[in-house]
């Protein structure tokens, strides 16, 4: 099956001038983007803030973020282009292994996991906003399906993402550091 990949990610930033007035300052494709060869999966890392309460005047350095993590005590902000699961299991979990091997190794990946080859686990709070498609959000004891405009709030949970349709599917992420209770 061949999927058309959807427009790059526009991102539009704003600041402040000399005369405290607010302006454009940027627009354009996102920085960051990471692509896996061969496949329209597409990580688009769009802006990090270093702490909270953030500078509002801190300087762009989403270029240099690795990983899925965002830096500690701050935020992360992507959209990633799910395409269709293709393949058997078997190669949907290679697949799944390449991506948290190349992309995410500050994940916790459950390799093996019989609910999805793509289950994981970040010390984070999530807020996954679907833009585009459809994809199933999957827990260790359910799943559901998410539609363009739905919001879920992921708290820390083991997770994986599911594109069962035969589009690709946009899921914008605000990944925000969150610590365990003891």
């Amino acid at each position: 099956m061949t999927v058309s990949p959807l427009p790059a990610v526009r991102r539009v930033v704003t600041a402040i001038d000399a005369d405290g007035r607010s302006f454009i300052a940027e627009e354009g494709p996102g920085p960051a983007a990471v692509t896996l060869p061969g496949s329209p999966y597409r990580n688009d890392n769009l802006w990090r803030t270093a702490a909270a309460p953030s500078a509002v005047e801190a300087p762009d350095d989403i270029a240099a973020h690795r990983g899925v993590l965002p830096p500690a005590g701050g935020s992360v902000l992507r959209a990633i282009d799910f395409p269709p699961m293709a393949g058997s299991r078997e190669e949907q979990a290679a697949l799944a292994a390449t991506v948290f091997a190349t992309l995410y190794p500050d994940a916790t990946h459950h390799a093996g996991s019989e609910r999805s080859a793509s289950m994981h686990t970040t010390d984070t709070i999530d807020y996954a906003i679907v833009v585009s498609g459809e994809i199933w959000a999957v827990t260790d004891r359910g799943e559901m399906l998410l539609k363009a405009g739905d919001i879920l709030i992921q708290r820390g949970t083991a997770h994986g993402w599911e594109n069962r349709s035969d589009a690709i599917a946009r899921v914008v992420f605000v990944l925000i550091d969150a610590a365990r209770q003891a």
